[in-house]
């Protein structure tokens, strides 16, 4: 039945004309506006974060230690495992947690006990993958028009109703497809990326000593010196990558070329070099670790970095969004949902996809949440959480496939998977410690979605009257 399905499509896909995503300029930095959104604008908050939560922002060895947990984090989980590893999971074109499960139940028996695993993993992260879609949209627009208290105070009383009404822009536009989305946010986000190489490299070569936070015994020595705050640590550190998962699936509105591409050519090293930059700049005058993104730009500079960092924030939003209308669709060919209308958005990428109802959903969800906590802040201690949850499930699949269809040896499986397991469940459990914070928002809206993908999965099975091994199929 799945190679029917498979082969039905690609005939739909003759007949429509649409071409395979293909290697362009044009999409490369379409790929950085709507692809690296959420992952591009986590130098704002992200070292800050991880700072306080070691206790001592100003530190030698807290500054070291956490530069050298986010660069090992970043080359780890971001570059290693989902930019080189799980993007080879591609199922025609398209990314995401059910892509890889569509790929691993082609290889496995129906029924047998490890299938029936696999296929409530899948809708598990599925369902928490969601949960991200609703919060990130909310927090980064909410950081967004914070950050223009930095100009002027006065606008403390406006965030909410300001945030709103950019939320509604938002999601208006997503009708126009992502190929236009990403023309108009990618050279925006192309700026963004060359002021964070640039402002970061500048403090950097006045600093250099601390280029030796490339060495991983930095982090260790932090972790060491603090265990009582080692999760805590990592849970900060989990914010520089939390848009990883949000790449994978994203990937087929460009294709794997163009994401890669832009991933090592730009995003990568702007990362870097900012994360370095900013830490060098915090050893040198310790007052700069508040906003230290700020700080690394001239006071006459102010003005335009924050008008460009706040519409970097409000294109993170974008990378969840569009993962949304893939994992949509996703769902429904895997009988996780029921027929909705999805829009092809272009002549060219078969995976440029909207889907009016999750939009409007979505947006619906991300007003409560502005609505309900207000700030951003509050909305911190429950961000994390959800993707670090898919980012687990995510190793588990991609270690069966590699095993039932990639046909490496066990060892190999072990050596590759073993410590990006090991990697995914330390920061699962580092971001578990923000339950009673916030965290249980997104986990309790990923029961409720959970049991709505599994409880549709089960009526489709009863009423066309399969056998118990399709809905485990």
């Amino acid at each position: 039945m799945a190679a029917q399905a498979q082969s039905a499509r690609r005939s739909e896909r003759r007949e429509e004309g649409v071409k395979s995503p293909r290697l362009s300029s044009t999409a490369v930095i379409g790929a950085m506006g709507v692809v690296y959104g959420d992952i591009g604008t986590s130098p704002l908050y992200a070292l800050e974060a991880s700072l306080t939560a070691a206790g001592a922002p100003t530190d030698r060895i807290a500054v070291l230690g956490v530069l050298s947990l986010i660069f090992w984090s970043l080359l780890v989980v971001v570059t290693l495992k989902y930019v080189v590893l799980i993007m080879r999971a591609d199922n025609e074109g398209e990314g995401g947690i059910l892509s890889l499960f569509a790929l691993v139940q082609r290889t496995m028996a129906a029924g047998n006990r490890w299938q029936r695993v696999i296929v409530m993993l899948a809708a598990l992260g599925a369902a928490l993958f969601y949960c991200d879609a609703l919060i990130t949209p909310a927090i980064s627009v909410l950081s967004a028009v914070e950050g223009l208290q930095n100009l002027s105070p006065d606008t403390g009383r406006a965030v909410v109703p300001v945030t709103l009404v950019i939320m509604i822009a938002l999601f208006a536009i997503q009708s126009r497809g992502t190929e236009r989305v990403g023309r108009v946010f990618g050279p925006i986000m192309l700026v963004w990326f060359l002021v964070l190489a640039v402002s970061g490299l500048a403090a950097l070569l006045k600093n250099p000593s601390v280029l030796v936070a490339l060495s991983p015994s930095y982090a260790l020595l932090l972790l060491a010196q603090r265990p009582g705050l080692s999760l805590g640590i990592l849970g900060g550190v989990f914010l520089a990558m939390t848009g990883g998962e949000a790449l994978y699936a994203d990937m087929g509105h460009f294709g794997k070329k163009p994401v890669r591409v832009a991933w090592f050519t730009l995003v990568w090293p702007a990362l870097v070099i900012n994360y370095f930059g900013q830490g060098a700049m915090i050893l040198l005058d310790p007052a700069a670790a508040h906003l230290p993104v700020y700080q690394l730009v001239p006071v006459a500079a102010l003005a335009p970095m924050v008008l460009l960092a706040t519409a970097a924030t409000i294109i993170a939003s974008q990378a969840t969004i569009t993962g949304a209308f893939s994992v949509t669709r996703q769902a429904i060919q895997l009988d996780l949902l029921p027929r909705l209308r999805i829009t092809q958005t272009s002549a060219h990428e078969h995976c440029q996809i909207y889907v009016p109802v999750v939009n409007w959903f979505v947006l619906i969800a991300v007003c409560v949440f502005v609505l309900t906590f207000r700030t951003s802040a509050a909305l911190g201690a429950a961000y994390g959480a959800a993707v670090a949850g898919t980012m687990f499930i995510t190793t588990l699949l991609g270690m069966q496939l590699a095993t039932s269809q990639w046909r490496w040896r066990r060892w190999q499986v072990a050596a590759v998977f073993g410590p990006l397991m090991c990697v995914d469940l330390v920061y699962l459990v580092g971001n578990m410690t923000k339950f009673t914070e916030g965290a249980w928002v997104p986990l309790t809206l990923a029961v409720m979605m959970f049991s709505v993908f599994m409880v549709w999965r089960s009526g489709r099975a009863c009423r066309l009257g399969f056998s118990a091994a399709y809905f485990w199929r």
